[in-house]
């Protein structure tokens, strides 16, 4: 198996992983009701995406 022939040393590894990291998830308004929904997701709410139906939602009784 392949190792390394030389010590990668704390700072060159760090500098490496710099771009692994968490992204915070973008919410934006839904267009037919108005609550908050995550990017390019039906809205769980109306059942709405992109300004048209795309789920029927059953109503409460």
């Amino acid at each position: 198996m392949a190792h390394p022939k030389r010590k990668i040393s704390k700072t060159r590894r760090d500098k490496r992983r710099t771009h692994y990291k968490a992204v915070a998830s973008q919410f934006v308004e839904c267009s037919n009701c108005s609550a908050p929904v995550l990017l390019h997701i039906v809205c769980p709410e109306c059942g709405h995406y992109r300004g048209k139906l795309a789920i029927e939602k059953a109503l409460a009784v």
